[in-house]
């Protein structure tokens, strides 16, 4: 083979792999935060000083799953879902770290007993600091049924409910993302807990449920994994 045709050669080969690639990177979509269409509820502000240190929130905070009858404010509801996932950064940083700042974190609101809101399903919108309901009606008995009939669940007033969409953080990471995604979910329930503390409300973190039964309770797409289910109450 002559210098000219391996020359040639190579110089086809390499531009077939550059329009392959190129014809992939166009194919390939990106996974975009969901959209939530309905009626926005404002949240109240969240505050950013309280009487207890983050040091006597940590030396105190424990599991609580016996709470009293007593329901929640929306204050209070806003100010967990804040910890959970607040926006602190005109960028989108929030409470709980992320991997490449991709936010594989939805948190949704399962009401029983809340001040202003009606019973019902709630997501949380971070950039927005607020709500938009997606399922009306107290879920609260059957969401205790597919958690393997943990009564915390139906006792609380309120449950936070932390889902992720692992092809955020897999689309950048590959399979070692989803290891990131679990670890930014413990953050984000740690930051729950201590929040809670801080509010005089107990909570626990709770991983053992069905999870098709809990996907179809709080009307999740097929792409959102539950992770931990967080009952709130008063103690």
């Amino acid at each position: 083979m002559s210098k000219k045709v391996f020359v040639l050669i190579s110089a086809v080969l390499i531009l077939a792999i550059l329009v392959i690639g190129f014809s992939l990177q166009l194919n390939r979509r990106p996974v975009m935060t969901t959209v939530v269409h309905g009626e926005r509820i404002e949240l109240p502000e969240p505050v950013y000083e309280s009487s207890m240190s983050i040091e006597e929130a940590l030396l105190t905070r424990r599991s609580l799953r016996a709470y009293t009858e007593e329901g929640l404010s929306l204050t209070e509801a806003s100010q967990l879902l804040w910890a959970a996932q607040g926006k602190t950064h005109p960028s989108g940083y929030r409470t709980a770290p992320s991997a490449g700042a991709l936010y594989p974190l939805e948190v949704y609101l399962v009401v029983g007993r809340l001040e202003g809101l009606s019973a019902g399903v709630y997501q949380y919108l971070p950039a927005e600091h607020a709500l938009v309901q997606t399922l009306e009606g107290d879920i609260r008995a059957s969401l205790a049924n597919a958690s393997l009939g943990q009564s915390a669940v139906e006792d609380a007033p309120v449950s936070l409910v932390l889902t992720a969409v692992f092809e955020r953080t897999t689309q950048k990471y590959g399979q070692r993302g989803e290891r990131y995604v679990y670890m930014e979910t413990g953050s984000a329930a740690q930051n729950v807990y201590l929040q809670a503390e801080s509010l005089g409300l107990g909570t626990v973190f709770i991983g053992a449920f069905q999870d098709e039964r809990v996907r179809d309770l709080i009307g999740i797409p097929e792409n959102e994994v539950p992770l931990c289910i967080m009952p709130v109450g008063r103690y």
